[in-house]
């Protein structure tokens, strides 16, 4: 059996006093991976550093040369006042980055079958010509480009389930046909960030309708990201038939979590894991890379990568020591058929 692959990128330097983007966020992972006996099961990998040329393929040079010149002065903010740097953040920055492509590589190459990448920063706001939402470089768009260029693949699917809409992986891919993004994310327009994500965003040029946006009203809950797995991604990947799955691994949708409300509990994320992991076992031979987005509670966090692990080794272990939420779950079977019925899947 082929390797199911782990990288630990925690990026201690790169923290703000204060910001709910943090190391902090990432101390008690590898911990309980060991303690629950799951570490041993999984095989770590050496991050590299991106290249500027990998990172040249999504993000314009003046953007990657931005980056440096404030890291190397010592760090400041980069935008409106919620993404950062600090002198360290770009060289973390690059490893991250560079640990999930080097993981892509093992992947298409036939080394490895799935892996874990437990990195930052997060990647999934950074767009082509600008840092957003905690991101510098969107490491799961400079890994699909480095299996595009170097793998010999073609066809990229990326899901992003974090529970805030991937605008900058959209915009970088939003006119290509190799591409198929999914993003399903809360959507509250002008209340909730980025504010991006609108069903009719579909994609542009050849692009056009390899854009899947599914916005969520609050609470959706488990039976309603189960549903949209099961009726709108499972039949868009049947026809697109992707080579590779990358996902964008959010674990702010919990309905624990301090920045959002949109109801998940830790066995509705274990359940939509395991989902997509028997998606690539179907579609692509298995080949599947999860990529740590956000996620700010965390216990949440802890466990749910916990189970996350147990979905990419196939095991039927699922821990969820809080449960479900108390609120009804939203009943999305109006958005269901609307998505249907707009992305052709009826």
């Amino acid at each position: 059996m082929m390797d199911t692959l782990l990288a630990y990128v925690p990026a201690l330097a790169h923290t703000q006093r204060g910001h709910p983007e943090s190391h902090e966020r990432m101390l008690s992972l590898m911990p309980a991976l060991e303690r629950y006996g799951v570490l041993a099961d999984l095989s770590l990998v050496e991050p590299m550093l991106a290249s500027p040329e990998m990172l040249e393929r999504v993000h314009v040079p003046a953007l990657v040369a931005r980056i440096q010149q404030v890291a190397a002065q010592g760090g400041g903010v980069l935008d409106l006042g919620d993404t950062y740097a600090v002198s360290q953040s770009y060289e973390l920055a690059r490893m991250a980055a560079g640990a999930v492509s080097g993981m892509v590589e093992q992947i298409v190459g036939g080394t490895a079958v799935n892996g874990l990448a437990l990195v930052r920063p997060p990647g999934h706001h950074a767009e082509s010509k600008r840092v957003s939402g905690f991101c510098l470089f969107n490491n799961v768009a400079v890994a699909a480009r480095h299996a595009q260029a170097v793998g010999g693949v073609r066809r990229i699917m990326i899901v992003d389930f974090d529970v805030h809409h991937g605008n900058g992986t959209q915009e970088i891919f939003y006119g290509d046909d190799t591409v198929l993004f999914v993003s399903m994310h809360l959507y509250l327009p002008r209340l909730f960030y980025p504010g991006t994500g609108a069903l009719r965003e579909t994609g542009q040029g050849v692009g056009e309708g390899y854009t899947v946006n599914v916005p969520l009203p609050a609470f959706v809950g488990d039976v309603g990201y189960g549903r949209i797995l099961q009726e709108i991604i499972y039949p868009k990947a049947r026809t697109f038939q992707p080579e590779l799955i990358l996902v964008s691994a959010g674990f702010d949708a919990h309905w624990q979590d301090p920045l959002a409300m949109a109801g998940l509990s830790l066995r509705g994320y274990a359940e939509m894991c395991r989902q997509l992991v028997n998606m690539a076992d179907e579609l692509c031979n298995g080949r599947i890379l999860f990529v740590l987005e956000g996620g700010y509670h965390h216990q949440v966090l802890t466990f749910g990568i916990l189970n996350l692990a147990h979905a990419l080794l196939h095991h039927d272990q699922i821990l969820d020591p809080l449960g479900a939420m108390t609120e009804n779950e939203q009943d999305i079977t109006p958005l269901v058929h609307q998505l249907q019925k707009h992305h052709l899947l009826k």
